[in-house]
């Protein structure tokens, strides 16, 4: 559109904003019926065509202005979430007329992915990132590759390459919140398609999370919200999972985001349930009299809970005997209630492993443990406070003496609900 200038691309300009108007309301208006977003943008579609058809013809004449004019017409077309031939048939008129436009080849490429060609699609972004770099088809890139990767046999390969492409829009502008948010989607992925035990990859993506709001455009964003509660949940910072879910809640009730902090609540009541439950002292006693003769092969020191620090807590193991299995409504991770020798009650969580790798009655040996001691209130009414041991690596326990056998470890992907 640069070559459209002076009182001639003033209608083109004035579009162009209203385009990018439709397309910002497309982004962060949530009212609580649908139907009321998708009248509210075929209002600002309509206006911004009729906009666009009072260009006079003489200024459509040259390659340039006509490729704008198409572009404009598929852009607005292509913002309701359904495919719309005609909208492809406009921005494939526009990336023919001029093959330079990389905002065409962008729209066109998100146009053909919500008709499921996805090849097609990615061969649009490829096409425009072989012209110039550009963070916005980056961006596009690397969440076409996170659902490429779905159901696929090498959906670890696509979505290392989609955190790759992420990467590379960031380093083309820091400041963007858009990429940061894209990077953080692609590492919380990765994470999921991995077994869910890669904490590494929470903490990547909670900080790439934390850049994205800096940017004032992405304030705003519900699904931003949703998906660093997402991380915090599985971080098991549950205090900040629940004010994340709430304000995306807020923001987009179409998210169900309530229904999270309700799976939270749920899960909470019951972890604390289970500490204060039926185990009366004569039987801890019993049950945790035979951990203190436990020797250790390894060189770590045997402490008890209370000994440890907030978080890793390096050359040292916690023996514990497993009491209780806890069901909740979340595949991962597994919890469980434990005591030490001291008969100090603590929640165990373990990641990586299938729920019948540690069973009721178990002796664990917990190397080189991760302790939080969770302790907050949630809206004034009710107070959580237990001791916590989380399990990321299958090196990280011994059960009865023995490393977990490879029949128990996960491997395959672990489903979650997050905006990709």
């Amino acid at each position: 559109m640069s070559g459209v200038d002076g009182e001639k691309g003033e209608v083109i300009q004035r579009t162009a904003e209203a385009a990018d108007e439709l397309y910002r309301v497309r982004d962060t208006y949530f009212p609580k019926d649908p139907d009321e977003k998708i009248s509210k943008l075929q209002s600002l579609a309509d206006a911004a065509l009729c906009l666009l058809d009072s260009l006079p013809p003489e200024e459509r004449e040259s390659p340039s202005q006509r490729a704008s004019y198409e572009f404009l017409r598929g852009k607005i077309l292509d913002v309701f979430p359904d495919y719309r031939k005609e909208a492809e048939d406009h921005l494939s008129k526009a990336v023919k007329l001029n093959p330079s436009l990389a905002d065409a080849w962008l729209s066109l490429g998100n146009c053909i992915w919500k008709k499921g060609d996805l090849s097609s699609a990615k061969n649009c972004f490829s096409l425009a990132l072989s012209k110039s770099p550009n963070k916005k088809i980056l961006c596009q890139l690397s969440m076409l590759e996170r659902r490429m990767a779905q159901g696929t046999e090498n959906q670890e390969q696509l979505v290392e390459e989609s955190i790759r492409h992420a990467r590379e829009a960031v380093a083309l502008d820091i400041k963007d919140g858009n990429s940061w948010y894209n990077l953080g989607n692609a590492c919380l992925t990765s994470f999921f398609v991995t077994g869910a035990w890669d904490h590494s990859k929470l903490h990547q993506s909670l900080k790439a999370y934390q850049n994205a709001e800096k940017d004032e455009l992405m304030a705003s964003s519900p699904d931003l919200f949703f998906n660093s509660a997402t991380a915090n949940k599985y971080l098991e910072n549950y205090d900040r999972a629940l004010r994340g879910f709430e304000a995306a809640s807020l923001k987009d009730p179409g998210l169900k985001a309530d229904e999270e902090v309700q799976k939270i609540i749920n899960l909470l009541e019951k972890l604390e349930s289970s500490i204060k439950g039926h185990f009366k002292a004569k039987r801890l006693a019993s049950l945790a009299s035979s951990l203190g003769d436990i020797n250790l092969r390894s060189s770590h020191r045997k402490v008890s809970i209370n000994a440890l620090a907030e978080g890793l807590n390096k050359a040292v193991a916690v023996v514990a005997k497993i009491l209780l299995f806890i069901k909740h409504e979340s595949i991962a991770p597994l919890y469980y209630l434990a005591c030490d020798s001291d008969q100090t009650c603590f929640i165990l969580s373990v990641y990586g492993l299938h729920s019948d790798a540690v069973k009721e009655g178990d002796r664990v040996t917990l190397l080189e443990p991760c302790h939080r001691n969770i302790d907050f209130s949630w809206k004034e009414k009710q107070h959580y406070q237990f001791k916590s041991i989380r399990v990321d690596f299958i090196q990280q326990i011994l059960v009865n003496g023995k490393g977990p056998a490879p029949q128990h470890t996960i491997r395959s992907s672990i489903h979650a609900q997050h905006k990709a």
